[in-house]
């Protein structure tokens, strides 16, 4: 799989051109607004009256995406998702059963599309799954068995303690799909030391018996070609995975694989659900499975810096649930093992295996690849370290891990212009490549531009007496005040999302809840847009990060 993998060592010339065109862009929409100000003042102005107003535009969006979005979550979670998977087995007498004796018409299928948007007032995608069962019984032939499908949890750690540990497991515990058809594979670091093997041998005594087969799995440090990463750890786990269910002679492509962090609690509808999705879709092999993920495990105990980062990377999280072409695999998701075993699994060259995977993904079937939302959510923590300043400095060093993400920039970048790389038609990959960059050059300039930008033409020509120039912190101010009624509907949203209080806070708590948001405009600076500055940097000089910084997982007690 080495022409998958990101290049070790020397890259290419057009490589590293790739490498550097998010951090030129990001640093020149900056600069470039000092420079067309002092050359004109009203060019200034208009050069940044575009950009606030594409971020209004973007905000309105982000506005509708997000009750939308949360509205189809909600729905999602209402559904017998297990239900539904039994009703597969038999799918010819199910839809004679639902359809009643009456013909399917064009009103029937409207309806469908109306469910499929998450706005109808029937059950979620109901009539969607009408038509499934129909198609499954006009070709039975092109559908797997319910009853025979595994799904397998790939859970990786470093050194998180048992208090972190068995909530996830335990969460898996819950699920509604027979536990007699799940594979839990334990991955741990052999570099967490023996306090690490302990923990895995007391995990594996105590859940051997809970499930088809629970397995730990020791990575061995320092193997060659690897970095320290979760991707390495993952991908390990993976093999043994693989060699286990050819011992049991368990077809691959019965097997859907799930890999979860140390903190990572599922939606005990999630197994159910996703196994529906994976048997109804014919192409399932190059496919894979995005859970929405919820950084709300630990939300009531998280600083307010730290509550805000969570939110909002919640809410982007469900947001992208109806934005199909922006999905990617993200931290949590699943792929079958046929799939995954024919790629060896994940990248072991980058700290970011989880958004790598889907374009090492595309590549592999020349394009025929897509990640399907499953609308359920899988609950991560928000960030917690034992004092305020460590939670500080380890929620920057994970949103500057997850920001590193612009090294795929390089790597889709150069296939895009090599056609023998690119395995796909240019025209599919293009807007993904731009789709990919605007992103990461929009999370680091935005806000700095969207802060401090009204005032640059003003100081750079002060004796510029021009009314836009002289008006524009105004107007700016004008049009932030439109934006912000995406953020109100943001606040409104997280309080709805928020999990139960601990008894331990009062409901003067829920004040500090709102409050908190005051601290956007200096998080999305000192944290969101530094970060992304910070790791664009690295690769525009060159100075790689190849080490995965474990974010702690710290427990405050209840």
């Amino acid at each position: 799989m080495e022409g998958l993998e990101i290049p070790r060592g020397k890259r290419t010339k057009t490589y590293r051109f790739f490498e550097m065109v998010p951090a030129l862009l990001s640093y020149g929409l900056i600069i470039g607004l000092f420079v067309i100000s002092w050359i004109s003042p009203t060019a200034g102005a208009i050069y940044l009256l575009i950009i606030i107003t594409i971020t209004l535009v973007k905000a309105i969006g982000v506005a509708v995406r997000t009750v939308q979005g949360y509205n189809v979550v909600k729905m999602a979670e209402k559904v017998d998702w297990h239900k539904r998977l039994q009703e597969l087995e038999d799918p010819h007498k199910n839809f004679e059963r639902l359809r009643g004796k009456r013909e399917w018409t064009a009103a029937d299928y409207a309806k469908m599309e109306i469910t499929n948007q998450g706005f109808s007032k029937n059950e979620f995608n109901y009539y969607e799954h009408i038509e499934n069962l129909r198609e499954m019984s006009v070709a039975p032939e092109k559908y797997p068995d319910p009853q025979k499908i595994y799904n397998a949890i790939i859970m990786v750690a470093y050194d998180e303690g048992l208090e972190t540990l068995v909530p996830s497991i335990e969460a898996v515990l819950k699920t509604t799909f027979d536990l007699n058809r799940v594979i839990f594979v334990f991955g741990y670091e052999e570099r967490g030391g023996p306090e690490m093997e302990a923990r895995a041998k007391e995990l594996e005594k105590q859940y051997k018996d809970k499930f088809f087969k629970f397995m730990a799995v020791k990575h061995p440090d320092n193997l060659p070609g690897e970095i320290k990463g979760k991707g390495p750890n993952a991908t390990y786990a993976g093999n043994a995975l693989l060699d286990f269910v050819k011992k049991k002679n368990i077809p691959v492509q019965d097997v859907i694989v799930t890999t979860l962090d140390s903190d990572n609690q599922m939606s005990r509808k999630y197994l159910d659900y996703l196994t529906y999705e994976y048997v109804v879709h014919p192409e399932r092999k190059h496919m894979a499975f995005q859970p929405v993920a919820l950084f709300m495990n630990n939300i009531w105990d998280a600083a307010p810096p730290m509550r805000i980062i969570a939110t909002s990377n919640s809410f982007f999280n469900v947001i992208n649930t109806m934005r199909p072409h922006m999905l990617r695999n993200f931290a949590s998701h699943a792929q079958p093992l046929d799939a995954l075993s024919e790629m060896d699994f994940w990248s072991k060259r980058t700290i970011v295996e989880d958004g790598h995977q889907y374009w090492r993904s595309l590549f592999f079937f020349k394009g025929d690849y897509e990640v399907l939302s499953i609308k359920v959510p899988i609950y991560q923590d928000a960030v917690i370290d034992e004092t305020l300043w460590k939670t500080l400095k380890a929620q920057f060093v994970q949103l500057r891990r997850w920001d590193y993400g612009a090294s795929d920039v390089a790597y889709v970048g150069d296939k895009l212009v090599n056609k023998k790389k690119r395995r796909m038609p240019f025209f599919k990959l293009f807007p993904k490549f731009m789709r990919l960059l605007d992103g990461h050059v929009t999370l680091a300039a935005m806000s700095p531009i969207v802060a401090f930008g009204g005032w640059v033409p003003r100081l750079v020509n002060e004796n510029s007496r021009q009314l836009l120039t002289y008006n524009l912190p105004q107007t700016v101010s004008t049009i932030q005040m439109f934006a912000s009624i995406g953020l109100f509907i943001t606040i409104l949203f997280s309080l709805r999302m928020l999990p139960p209080r601990s008894k331990k806070y009062t409901k003067f708590k829920n004040v500090f809840m709102v409050l908190q948001w005051v601290l956007m405009p200096f998080v999305a600076i000192l944290y969101q847009s530094a970060a992304a500055f910070y790791s664009q940097t690295r690769l525009l000089t060159g100075h790689y990060m190849e080490k995965f910084d474990v974010t702690r997982k710290v427990v405050k007690s209840r």
